[in-house]
């Protein structure tokens, strides 16, 4: 891999983990469920009306659409809102990885190996340590909301992957398209807002956030990683995605001052030994050494 490409993949990162940041501090100031419909109207208008059409058909684009922005982010954002710690979320929603794997195995037939078990199996033990220290002190909800929102990632993982987009960008806006009506509507009947609109006009925080959060992230970042995985093997592309709770976890610290307590930090680090393990294992495992 070029210089210029490993730069790109570690700016991708930094965008994914970023982007933790600008939605705690986005959720501050404008409702979690309003807030994910702008993310996504800014991300999709006026983008979308200079692409062309999507390859895929409708119900693709709304399955991913609903899936990926309503449930996906809408479950990040409220749990978020309500306490998880910014970048506690950022490492807990890489489970999304291993409910890629399951449910992959359940609908096409696709065999784990022997590494995505083992890594799986220290990632939930991960998860089960985080899960016990927030049942002690924090309220677990938010925790809750984090897995859920991880599985419905590896759903719309599923979904992207059956739907088998060739232009990357239009799918991305047009699903983009899907997502803020119904994320208008719930914020209406959940959060009691007026339907698109903010209940008090936002600072500069809430407007970068927004921002950030449409274009960086959701627009340059998606667009990017899919050109890199085009230009080279998933093996070399893939390691690069455990720089996103590194960042996230680090600009958390330095933005908000969140710190964890043994119990979720030990958990951590096994969800990213997880991680490892699961993108690193194969590899490790075709080593063979040669004989005399």
């Amino acid at each position: 891999m070029p210089l210029k490409h490993v730069l790109l993949a570690i700016l991708v990162a930094a965008a994914y983990g970023l982007a933790f940041v600008a939605i705690k501090a986005g959720v501050g100031e404008i409702p979690p469920l309003l807030l994910t419909g702008y993310r996504f109207f800014f991300a999709a208008v006026p983008l979308v009306f200079f692409v062309g059409r999507s390859d895929v058909g409708a119900r693709w684009l709304i399955a991913y659409g609903m899936m990926q922005g309503v449930v996906m982010f809408g479950l990040l954002f409220m749990a978020i809102s309500l306490g998880m710690p910014a970048g506690l979320a950022s490492i807990v929603v890489q489970m999304q990885v291993f409910f890629t794997i399951l449910i992959s195995a359940v609908l096409f037939g696709e065999r784990p190996g022997p590494a995505q078990i083992a890594g799986a199996a220290v990632a939930l033990a991960g998860i089960g340590l985080i899960g016990w220290s927030r049942a002690e002190g924090a309220p677990l909800m938010p925790f809750l909301l984090v897995l859920v929102s991880a599985a419905a990632w590896g759903i719309a993982n599923v979904i992207a992957k059956a739907a088998k987009p060739q232009k990357i960008l239009p799918f991305v806006l047009w699903s983009s398209l899907v997502a803020p009506v119904p994320l208008f509507v719930l914020s209406v009947v959940f959060e009691g807002t007026t339907f698109g609109l903010p209940p008090h006009m936002p600072s500069l925080v809430g407007f970068g956030s927004i921002a950030f959060l449409a274009w960086p992230t959701t627009v340059f970042a998606f667009t990017a990683w899919v050109f890199l995985l085009r230009k080279h093997p998933a093996a070399v592309v893939t390691p690069f995605a455990l720089l996103i709770p590194v960042f996230g976890m680090g600009s958390s610290a330095v933005a908000f001052g969140e710190r964890l307590d043994a119990q979720a930090a030990l958990g951590s680090l096994l969800i990213f030994f997880g991680l490892m393990i699961n993108i690193f294992g194969p590899r490790i495992g075709r080593l063979r050494p040669r004989p005399f």
